[in-house]
Order: structure tokens, then C-alpha cells, then sequence
């Protein structure tokens, strides 16, 4: 039994199976819709992706809140009172708050525990990128290694774990202030899909443009090509928000290309989805880089 829990968010969008597998603790984000607060758990307990995107598509939008330091104090302190060390790995701080939440709490809590470690590491990763590299942290916990050995792992890993993705409306993009609305406008009247990923400040970036859908989608796909280190020996994470036939012909693809032997598909959960819209894909491999 090991002597330490792995704490993350719910932004790293992990399937609950998974969570419940890997013996994860996620504290759910929050986000509001028509007025009320819902909890973003693992289980969907509050509201479905499909009940999220139908109103999305419906025009009714979602707002969503960071974990404050209130609540990731009662996270860690939850687990410090079962006699247990605590590694958390959070949500990019490009991004959200939340790892600096984590960061305040951590502090506050560790002159109360002193028999007691505490970690927070800034995973500058975002949906199932920060799930991959959750779940590949988890994987070393279970294979017996300690939480300084985990926690050292992923700073020197995280910024190898590559985030690719596009997107089928831009007016989605553009009210989160990433594209124009000129170029929302023209790029919806001239089928151009954007083609972005993660940075390494944990930040969203446009990096190329795709003329359709399926263009858009093998962009995807070519960047394994590009940047995967070793594809055949990993597995990989797709997420997306309401098109899962997408998310499926691209794990075909690269199944099919780089000979891939497991993919992890999931819904891209409210927090990342209330800016990306429905009609996501998103793709995560290990690489040399970003």
C-alpha cells in the first residue's frame, strides 16, 4: 500500500473507470449554466457532456470558476488526515488559478501536518494532456515508486506530453478572445479549422490552419509523425466534445499510421468544453518536445 495519494482536478478529464483504477483523488471544477452551479465529478453526476453540449448547441453558454484555496486546502487535508503524503498535479497555470490555489493551500497546510509531504506540481497541461500525464504519474505509483521519484518524473516529462487539437466553430474561440471576429467570420464561410496546441507556458496557441474537417483532423494525425517518440509503445489520449466519430477515425488513424496499440477516448469535460465549444478533438502523445 502506497504512503501517498495523487490529487489532481477534474479539468484532466479522465474517464471515472480510470479514476476509480488508478485510485486518483479529483476535485471537481465548477461551472455555471442557466444560473445554477453544477460540479464537474468524473461520473457526470451533475450534468452528462451530451446535456452540456445539447444546451451549448441550443446557445446557452457555460462560465466555469478555478478551484479556490478554500477547496483545495480541504482536498490535501482530507487525505493529511488519513496519514497520507500528497502529490498533487494540477491544471496549467497558463490556463486557470487552480495551481496556484493548490500552491496557497499546500503552504498554509504544511506548518499544521509537519510530519507530513506535500507536492504541487503546474503540469502547464490541460484536458487529457494533464490526464495522460496523471495517468502515467499513476502508473509509476502503482509500479512502487515514491513520491519524490513520481514528482520528479513528471517535471522532467511534462513538457513532452504534446496537445493537438481542433475545433469546428470558431465563434466559440473567438468569444474566449483566441480568434477574431473577422477571422471567425471568414474562417466559418470558408471552412478553415485551426490547428493549435499547448505550449509550453501552458498557454493555447494557433499554430497552423486547416481548408475542412477532415483536413483538420489528419493535421492531427501528422503530428504524430512529426514529434511522437516511439508511437508504437504508447498509449494515447483523444478527447473530444460531442463528436465521437471524429475522436474515433482519428484514433484509427493513427492506429493505422504509427501503428498505435491503445487509445483512450473520453469527452472533453465542461471547463475545457465552455470555450471550446462542441464539434473538439483533441490529440495527446508523448514526443520529443512539445
Amino acid at each position: 500500500m502506497s504512503d501517498y495519494v495523487i490529487i489532481t482536478d477534474s479539468s484532466c478529464d479522465l474517464p471515472d473507470t480510470l479514476v476509480k483504477e488508478l485510485e486518483l483523488e479529483v476535485l471537481p471544477l465548477a461551472f455555471i449554466m442557466d444560473g445554477k452551479t453544477y460540479r464537474n465529478y468524473p461520473d457526470n453526476r451533475e450534468m452528462s457532456p451530451e446535456e452540456f453540449y445539447g444546451k451549448e448547441k441550443e446557445g446557452i453558454m457555460a462560465t466555469t470558476n478555478a478551484v479556490n484555496v478554500g477547496e483545495a486546502g480541504d482536498a490535501i487535508e482530507a487525505v493529511l488526515k488519513r496519514g497520507k503524503d500528497v502529490l498533487v498535479l494540477a491544471f496549467s497555470s497558463g490556463l486557470s488559478t487552480t495551481c496556484n490555489s493548490f500552491q496557497i493551500a499546500a503552504g498554509d497546510l504544511a506548518g499544521q501536518y509537519p510530519d507530513r509531504k506535500i507536492y504541487v506540481v503546474d503540469t502547464l497541461c490541460a484536458s487529457l494532456g494533464q490526464g495522460m500525464l496523471v495517468y502515467q504519474a499513476a502508473r509509476l505509483r502503482q509500479e512502487g515508486k515514491s513520491m519524490e521519484e513520481v514528482r520528479d518524473w513528471v517535471e522532467a516529462n511534462k513538457l513532452r506530453q504534446c496537445h493537438w487539437f481542433t475545433v469546428n466553430d470558431l465563434f466559440f474561440l473567438k468569444k474566449g478572445g483566441r480568434v477574431s471576429a473577422a477571422t471567425a467570420v471568414v474562417g466559418t464561410m470558408l471552412q478553415i479549422k485551426p490547428v493549435m496546441h499547448v505550449d509550453n507556458d501552458g498557454h493555447l496557441i494557433k499554430v497552423d490552419t486547416a481548408r475542412g474537417r477532415r483536413a483538420s483532423l489528419k493535421a492531427l494525425v501528422d503530428k504524430v509523425g512529426e514529434l511522437a517518440d516511439d508511437p508504437a509503445s504508447q498509449t494515447m489520449f483523444i478527447s473530444n466534445s460531442a463528436c465521437m466519430e471524429d475522436a474515433q477515425f482519428v484514433a484509427s488513424e493513427v492506429k493505422a499510421r504509427y501503428g498505435v496499440k491503445e487509445v483512450i477516448i473520453n469527452s472533453i469535460g465542461p471547463v475545457i468544453g465552455a470555450h471550446t465549444g462542441p464539434g473538439c478533438v483533441a490529440l495527446f502523445f508523448t514526443g520529443k518536445h512539445r
